[in-house]
């Protein structure tokens, strides 16, 4: 029938205008009749015929004389589910079919503790699972030597599930669930339908004599009869007949691969039949010899000629002499490729988290993160420990010494670098629940004992035990991160004496300096989103700050060094640490010897926002208003007051000159020493700073800046002498435009010295060119510019010169 159906293909008269309607007449003809004719499995195979690689099992068919039976009603829905799903991930089926072996191999195990005899002698003493497949055949096969299944268990655990696992699956799959969450419910032998049209079981228990083999197509029934195959011995050998499109598993890599992937850590051996080309020498054939002689031969006539041309005959009998002394003999070996087949063991990783941290080398921490995380470098630090209570788990987490380069891309969406095991099978590297998104470059694993084979993802944050684990282990990777930081402090106090003797001996970048490097924006990013461990999180941070200006501080540090009567903690936010150690804001600060904080990352904004105080000290933000020291005096009280009601009609008179929607208020400050005057903002709205920062925002939303853009509050230093000369000239003639030009000049140039950016430069260039032409008494008509015209004009009835001199 194939023949019959390829053949109109083949034919070429499409070429013969003349007879192409009656071929294609014939084409369809026997098309029709093909069609109802061949039944159609028997087409199928017509088409599989031009792939001859593939060898179909879906009319195989149950053995002679096996006791048929129907499956339990939910086991055909569950299978049916199965076989027509579209899910991607069938690779889970190998998981499941060696954790069942795993299990297997741990109940023999068990018994031979009390019964030595159960394990028997020889192979079957050897507690493995063994992989092998059979290309020609389409057969994939899994054997493990476990405790293995009598007749009766073989019906009932594969035929009849009595559990309501089935139904709760079932559910789960009706509402979308994931295909993942086979095995969760007890049903992870059936995952083997997704890749196999036909599948056998064979099983040898030690209380039975007889060895039985279970087969199902998955069509409703399976069949159990006696085994007369190779003897197992003892356990279960499960032969999976594979479909066309899972041809893939009959590939060595691609096994080996999911081994590695889901089964790495089992606590039993796993072999695969793997084939390996070698170099062999075996020894030359006689004709080989003899064409390697005759070569040989000849190659020394042709020397023997060429002597005879160009020597003397007594040279010739020299040379004869030192040839045959230094005649090799002829090799009588070849080396030949041969493809050799033997057991190779895939999972020879050991699960070093399964021991006591006591007794694991630092060198086997090490070639075990690697191994984990492909990574060749040395982990900055790692932590092991078990944790018992009502969730028992073990696990190991590692701190790389570099992150990757996405770490903050896509920041919400990425999963955490942990792999979750459950007894040592590996379930998802992809649980986003285990760790915090900020502690997400934390790399590791957990085995749990306690949870359900397969957690998936849609059921995990449901699952109670999966939320007290990720409670334990973000405690545990602080308390790492912790031990790192005070690692690195004993170091500074070891070598705060040679430090100070030796201006030039900076100490060398300590772990903790390289871990703040590379992950300090992670620890802020806590700061903000984990309330819980805020104030651990607190502990972690590392900052500049006046008085520590080259070398990184804590804030436990700080408090320590605090002056008496301080009662907060000082800092300062801006672009970068050279800006902010010349900022007017901190020169009262800094006269009174008070440390403050630098913070020169944008995200410092939004941390300080969400971080308080620390060990009872309120944050104060030097650009803020009403800043305090903590130290005044009664004196220092009545002297302020004093000098606010001197310059209290100068303030009132400057607030009414400057725009009314950008400043709120002018008042004495008491944070300047030199400076003129300075810009501050509320305690509750946006500081300098952080203002700039919004403004960068390329998807900002505009709206905000209207309530979180406080207004601004114009502090004066009455000590200046500036601010002196400009309130005597006001109580002289508070008309005089002069001196309000100078002020509105004094508040654009506050703005920018405090952090602010203006909204009108021009009109701050515009007043700038004006003071530069009264010092050059250059009249303002001559080189005037058309857009200079749009500028507030000066006092009219001022004489020049005059001006120039109330401006000196």
């Amino acid at each position: 029938t194939s023949r019959t159906l390829r053949e109109p293909t083949a034919h070429k008269s499409y070429r013969e205008p003349m007879k192409f309607s009656k071929s294609l007449a014939l084409i369809f003809g026997l098309l029709l009749v093909a069609g109802a004719a061949v039944p159609a499995v028997h087409a199928q195979g017509a088409t599989d015929a031009d792939e001859p690689g593939f060898i179909g099992h879906k009319d195989k068919t149950f053995k002679s004389g096996a006791e048929v039976s129907e499956f339990q009603a939910e086991v055909s829905r569950l299978m049916d589910i199965i076989i027509n799903s579209l899910y991607s991930n069938k690779d889970i089926f190998l998981r499941e079919l060696i954790s069942n072996g795993s299990d297997s191999l741990d109940k023999i195990r068990f018994l031979s503790l009390t019964d030595e005899s159960v394990l028997g002698a020889g192979d079957d003493a050897n507690l493995d699972i063994r992989i092998k497949v059979d290309k020609e055949n389409g057969v994939l096969s899994i054997r493990d030597r476990g405790v293995g299944m009598t007749k009766a268990e073989l019906k009932e655990n594969l035929g009849t599930i009595a559990k309501s696992g089935t139904s709760a699956f079932l559910e789960q799959m009706q509402k979308g669930g994931d295909m993942n969450l086979i095995g969760q419910f007890g049903v992870g032998f059936y995952s083997v339908y997704l890749v196999a049209d036909f599948v056998e079981v064979r099983s040898k228990h030690n209380s039975e004599d007889k060895q039985w083999i279970w087969q199902s197509k998955a069509d409703g029934a399976f069949a159990i009869s006696e085994d007369e195959g190779e003897p197992l011995g003892r356990g279960v050998e499960i032969n999976i007949y594979l479909k066309e499109e899972a041809q893939e598993y009959l590939e060595e890599d691609k096994l080996k691969e999911l081994v590695e992937k889901y089964s790495e850590f089992i606590n039993f051996p796993i072999y695969l039949w793997n084939s390996e080309e070698v170099e062999e020498e075996v020894p030359l054939s006689d004709e080989e010899l003899a064409e390697q002689a005759s070569k040989a031969e000849e190659e020394e006539e042709d020397v023997e000629e060429t002597d005879e041309d160009d020597e003397s005959e007594s040279a010739d009998d020299e040379d004869d002499e030192v040839e045959d002394e230094d005649e090799e003999e002829l090799p009588t070996t070849k080396k030949v490729k041969k493809t050799v087949w033997d057991w190779k063991n895939v999972n020879d990783n050991k699960a070093i988290w399964l021991r006591s941290s006591n007794e694991v080398e630092d060198d086997e921490y090490s070639k075990f993160y690697k191994a984990l995380s492909k990574d060749d470098k040395e982990p900055l630090s790692y932590t092991h420990f078990k944790a018992e209570g009502d969730v028992e788990f073990k696990s190991i987490l590692f701190i790389p010494e570099k992150p990757p380069q996405d770490l903050f891309d896509n920041y919400y969406n990425k999963a955490a670098a942990l792999k979750l095991y459950v007894r040592r099978v590996f379930i998802s590297d992809e649980f986003d629940e285990l760790l915090p998104k900020y502690l997400s470059f934390i790399k590791g694993i957990v085995d749990s004992d306690t949870l359900p084979l397969n957690v998936s993802r849609e059921t995990l944050q449901q699952h109670t035990s999966l939320k007290t684990i990720k409670k334990k282990l973000v405690r545990k990777a602080l308390d790492m991160i912790r031990k790192l930081a005070e690692e690195g402090q004993d170091d500074d106090d070891e070598e705060a004496a040679d430090a100070a003797a030796d201006d030039s001996a900076d100490e060398e970048e300590t772990k903790y300096d390289k871990f703040w490097k590379n992950y300090g924006k992670a620890i802020k990013l806590g700061i903000i989103e984990d309330a819980s461990n805020r104030t651990r999180l607190a502990k972690l941070m590392r900052f500049y700050t006046s008085k520590s200006p080259t070398k990184l501080v804590s804030l436990e540090q700080y408090v320590e060094r605090m002056k008496p009567g301080q009662k907060s903690i000082y800092y300062l936010a801006g672009e970068s640490r050279e800006a902010l150690e010349k900022s007017p804001f901190l020169e009262k600060l800094l006269q009174k010897d008070l440390e403050v904080i630098y913070f020169t990352d944008p995200i410092d904004e939004y941390t300080m926002q969400n971080l308080t105080e620390f060990d009872d000290f309120k944050f104060s933000n030097a650009s803020k208003d009403d800043l305090k020291f903590g130290d005044d005096t009664e004196a220092a009280k009545a002297r302020l007051k004093k000098v606010k009601e001197e310059f209290k009609d100068f303030t009132k008179w400057w607030k009414e000159i400057l725009p009314s929607e950008e400043v709120e208020t002018v008042k004495i400050s008491n944070r300047l020493v030199t400076t003129p005057c300075s810009v501050v903002t509320s305690k509750y709205g946006w500081s300098a700073n952080m203002e700039r920062i919004m403004k960068a925002q390329a998807l900002r939303d505009n709206s905000m800046s209207g309530y979180m853009a406080s207004k601004k509050t114009l502090e004066i230093n009455p000590d200046n002498a500036i601010m002196q000369e400009l309130r005597k000239r006001a109580d002289a003639d508070k008309s005089d435009k002069t001196v309000k030009d100078l002020v509105l000049l004094l508040f654009e140039t506050a703005l920018l010295t405090s952090g602010f950016s203006l909204e009108e430069p021009n009109t701050f260039g515009g007043r700038i060119h004006r003071m530069i032409k009264l010092g050059l008494s250059i009249d303002d008509d001559i080189g005037l510019d058309d857009d200079d015209h749009d500028l507030p004009p000066l006092e009219e009835d001022v004489d020049e010169g005059s001006r120039m001199e109330e401006v000196d």
